[in-house]
């Protein structure tokens, strides 16, 4: 049986998040499209489920969501081990994304980041490699937008504390923009 009281609960989250996140999803979509249209690409990021829902993102863009289209450029900072532990070894585990945007990132590309409680330093430290780089950047969070807030062009934000809820409602908002993304392709 499913637990009543937690489906009211996602469910409300749900609504909510969409209702706040209309403006954000619209304009994250057409730049992605855009940067796309324009042969850039698409960098995600995150740690733990957001880095799963990451390499998610990134399978529905490079190979199809909705329906057969053209490959798009997307990649996951998170699926090469030997660079990650290359980078958490010799540098710092905090500077795994903001170093693979130095070497991958180019001006005009997309940052994709995810971090429930907007704090996580290496995608902090990612965002921040993207801005200076000139990468539109766009963030996933929760309630609280922590310091990627500042960094991002475009911030979703899911209205709850609970780091499975709003990973949750990330993965939601993530397919969501696939199909912004795609809406012209199809």
């Amino acid at each position: 049986m499913i637990h009543s009281a937690l489906a009211k609960e996602l469910n409300a989250i749900i609504r909510s998040s969409l209702a706040e996140n209309a403006a954000v999803l619209a304009g994250a979509g057409a730049a992605c499209r855009e940067v796309l249209h324009s042969s850039g690409q698409i960098l995600v990021f995150g740690n733990g489920g957001s880095a799963a829902e990451a390499q998610h993102f990134t399978a529905e863009l490079v190979n199809k969501f909705s329906a057969v289209r053209p490959a798009l450029r997307a990649v996951s900072l998170t699926t090469d081990t030997s660079v990650l532990t290359s980078i958490a070894n010799d540098a710092s585990f905090a500077a795994i994304f903001s170093r693979q945007i130095e070497a991958l990132g180019r001006a005009g590309d997309v940052a994709l980041a995810m971090s429930t409680s907007g704090c996580s330093p290496n995608v902090v430290r990612g965002l921040a490699a993207a801005r200076k780089r000139g990468l539109i950047t766009i963030g996933l969070t929760g309630a609280a937008e922590g310091k990627m807030g500042p960094l991002c062009d475009f911030l979703f934000r899911v209205p709850t504390a609970s780091t499975a809820r709003i990973q949750e409602v990330h993965l939601i908002l993530l397919h969501l923009l696939v199909a912004e993304i795609e809406k012209d392709l199809v």
